[in-house]
């Protein structure tokens, strides 16, 4: 089913408000990656910020949790596992000597919850298992409380279901929804990463389109209905996004209003899958509305507040008037959106001295052992090289140049990249680089004095803190 675009105006939306949202987003968020609004299942707005764009898939992290969810509801509505079940009756040869009560007690019902027991998230020490038997590793931690009483954000719990959904099926997580979801939804090419032990990691890792998140909001906005077919079941998606469970009573807070199975409940009655650094999909019955967003942001709360404020009022149960002035605002705006490239000079004095010279790690410990650059009119070409090997990619002035590297790359595999810089001082030169199937953003500063440079390397987002590189090179 292609979604159909519709001015906002015949869905009870007006464009001046939606404007405003996105110039209140540049102006007071960090980034923004992507935005698309539906309303009564019609794209009334759509925009990539350069170098992300429509056909690209993104890095969902924990909004993953409610595709496995859903992957789960398939399975009960299949008569293969129950809500109810106990965890330990599907690993019976994977179970510690003396399992406890509280491991015995758990359910199915306790992970999608995340209610399981545990006092803490367990993912840190399954990712931190020597032999990669993850699902062994989850049963033998200690369950701290009774199953069901106390909730904490665990996305350990999350792998449990996915390793369970492959018990029942013989089939990973991605396959099984494959025919069942992905397929009939028209989401084309996901990516969902594997762990150790070959079970698709079920809290993270999944990746696909902005307008994939879409689908799947409208699919559950209409009660798993799709193309006049029920995907999911309607009893599924109502106690999936049910208030399951509290965690806490913030009436400020989109992260205090309670939890379903794998999804968190919103302020004015809205519920959302989300994942870290902004990867939203928010469904707001009442308004009949889906709002997928992907983007890179610090503070995730801070997204749905201009929501609240800018979009959610101007919502009309009725068509309203045409404007075709704002609506024109608003698709230029829509259509122009980048991510601001480095503001500076196209060359430098210094880069003729410096171009084609390689510098070598002088003082420091870091991981980039040497780096070269090559200067040309309006481009430069940027040579690392670590432990891996050498990574080159190249930057364009004012303009966003693609490529890919494996540098900082998590897994060592090639990602794809965009990178624009330019002379910010007559001995500094600056990059950004996005690397635009991910949250994450970087900016090199590179500043050359005598025979020594001076780089700094900083990511915009990242668990527990940015992570940033300060390094020292010589000429040789």
């Amino acid at each position: 089913m292609e979604l159909q675009i519709c001015r906002p105006e015949a869905e009870g939306l007006s464009s001046s408000a939606i404007l405003a949202f996105v110039e209140a987003a540049e102006t007071e968020l960090e980034a923004l990656h992507s935005l698309m609004i539906l309303r009564h299942g019609h794209i009334v707005a759509q925009g990539w910020w350069q170098p992300y764009g429509a056909s690209y898939n993104h890095r969902l992290f924990s909004l993953s949790k409610s595709f496995t969810s859903t992957a789960i509801g398939l399975a009960v509505s299949e008569g293969l596992l129950r809500v109810d079940d106990l965890v330990v009756s599907f690993f019976a040869d994977a179970l510690p000597q003396e399992p406890s009560e509280n491991l015995l007690a758990m359910r199915i019902r306790d992970l999608l919850s995340m209610t399981s027991g545990h006092h803490n998230d367990t993912l840190g020490r399954l990712l931190a298992c020597e032999d990669g038997q993850w699902t062994r590793a989850f049963l033998a931690l200690p369950v701290e409380h009774k199953p069901g009483t106390h909730f904490v954000y665990n996305t350990g719990a999350t792998y449990m279901l996915a390793a369970i959904l492959q018990q029942v099926t013989g089939e990973t997580l991605q396959d099984y929804l494959q025919p069942r979801l992905f397929g009939p939804l028209g989401i084309q090419n996901p990516k969902w990463q594997m762990s150790p032990e070959g079970v698709h990691v079920g809290g993270w890792g999944l990746r696909v389109t902005t307008e994939d998140i879409a689908r799947f909001g409208q699919l559950y906005l209409q009660k798993g209905q799709w193309e006049g077919k029920q995907l999911v079941p309607e009893e599924w998606v109502a106690q999936a996004t049910l208030r399951q469970t509290s965690n806490g009573s913030n009436p400020e807070s989109d992260w205090e209003q309670g939890y379903g199975y794998q999804f968190w409940r919103c302020r004015h009655n809205a519920y959302r899958g989300d994942g870290a650094f902004g990867q939203f999909c928010l469904v707001m019955p009442d308004q009949d509305m889906v709002v997928a967003i992907t983007s890179g942001l610090k503070n995730m709360q801070s997204v749905l507040d201009l929501i609240w404020k800018y979009v959610l009022p101007a919502v009309q149960s009725e068509p309203l008037p045409p404007n075709d002035q704002d609506y024109d605002l608003l698709q230029e705006k829509m259509g122009s959106l980048s991510l601001p490239v480095v503001q500076g000079q196209a060359m430098s004095s210094l880069a003729t001295d410096v171009s084609g010279q390689v510098y070598v790690r002088e003082k420091d410990d870091s991981e980039i052992q040497s780096v070269a650059f090559r200067f040309e009119e309006e481009a430069c070409e940027i040579t690392l090289k670590d432990a891996e090997g050498e990574h080159s990619f190249g930057c364009g002035y004012q303009t966003w140049v693609r490529g890919e590297t494996t540098f900082d790359s998590e897994d060592g595999l090639p990602q794809v990249i965009a990178a624009a810089g330019a002379w910010t001082a007559q001995d500094t030169y600056t990059v950004k680089m996005c690397f635009y199937e991910t949250p994450f953003c970087s900016t090199i500063t590179i500043r050359f004095d005598g025979d020594l440079v001076l780089l700094h390397y900083e990511v915009n987002v990242g668990f527990g803190g940015v992570k940033q590189i300060d390094w020292v090179g010589k000429r040789t």
